[in-house]
């Protein structure tokens, strides 16, 4: 028989994390599972890689918060394998909405019952002199925003049609997912998961047109930077420096995050978890 591996991202910062971790890892190495981290820890049983040099593992648990999930999905993606984020006391928009037992999440990855969907990805391109000069792939949103007091100049395009000249704090682009991230505290609308399309979302413009659009995930939505720097930024950890001229291509991707729960929640219920709304009295079932 074969033996199934599994990568546990931890977030170190939480103690809570390297608790779960610890109780987690014999349950899973006594079902015959490899155990492996990229995370700065030390615990028995959990072997310590670089992501490179992870072997073939079926799935990434991760043991901490959306930011720690956002971290993970750069081993995730290029193996199309799921990302299974669980809730450690704080409710996110992408780890589980309650937080199961250890002996519920070891029964989930042992019998592969956990319930998995495919979340959009954005890609870039940055173009200097009509070269490309670097590319890169997001979860939540792609970022064009000043990196300087002033703000930023930019020109959009989408379809390669003009659509505005913005003088504003920056642009976000995001997917559904990253409609609750970003986006959200910038004013842009909230959309369910299971919707086909993209935010675009001026930060802070001085135009009379300057509302959240939402975009079909056909389009080709093209930032031309006309002040003299700009940064992108990818979920906030992957940033590129630009300069005047740079042109920014962004476009859905065709790779998927495969975001797995121990079981299937229902994204109205995770808004209500989220926010506290109020929806005492509610008669249903």
């Amino acid at each position: 028989m074969s033996i199934r591996s599994i990568a546990l991202i931890i977030n170190p910062a939480r103690p809570e994390a390297i608790t779960a971790a610890q109780e987690l890892a014999p349950l899973l190495y006594s079902a015959g599972f490899s155990l492996y981290t990229i995370s700065d820890v030390s615990i028995e049983g959990i072997k310590k890689l670089a992501a490179a040099e992870l072997p073939e593992i079926e799935a990434a648990v991760v043991l901490g918060g959306d930011g720690t999930i956002l971290r993970a999905a750069e081993v995730t993606l290029k193996r199309n394998i799921p990302l299974l984020g669980i809730n450690l006391g704080s409710v996110g928009f992408m780890a589980e909405v309650n937080r199961p037992t250890i002996s519920a999440i070891a029964e989930s990855i042992i019998k592969k019952s956990y319930v998995t969907e495919n979340r959009m990805v954005l890609k870039f391109t940055v173009e200097r002199d009509g070269k490309e000069i670097s590319h890169g792939w997001a979860l939540n949103e792609v970022t064009v925003e000043r990196d300087a007091t002033t703000m930023v100049e930019l020109f959009v395009e989408i379809d390669r049609r003009p659509l505005s000249h913005w003088g504003c704090d920056g642009l976000i682009c995001s997917t559904p997912t990253g409609s609750t991230a970003y986006a959200f505290s910038a004013g842009g609308p909230v959309l369910w998961p299971e919707i086909d399309a993209l935010v675009l979302l001026p930060i802070s413009a001085h135009a009379l047109f300057s509302r959240p659009m939402v975009v079909s995930p056909k389009s080709e939505i093209i930032v031309t930077v006309e002040s003299s720097e700009a940064l992108l930024s990818a979920d906030s950890l992957r940033k590129i420096p630009l300069k005047v001229g740079d042109r920014v291509l962004i476009t859905r991707d065709e790779q998927t995050i495969k975001l797995s729960h121990v079981s299937k929640t229902l994204f109205t219920d995770r808004l209500v978890a989220k926010f506290k709304l109020p929806v005492e009295g509610w008669r249903g079932e």
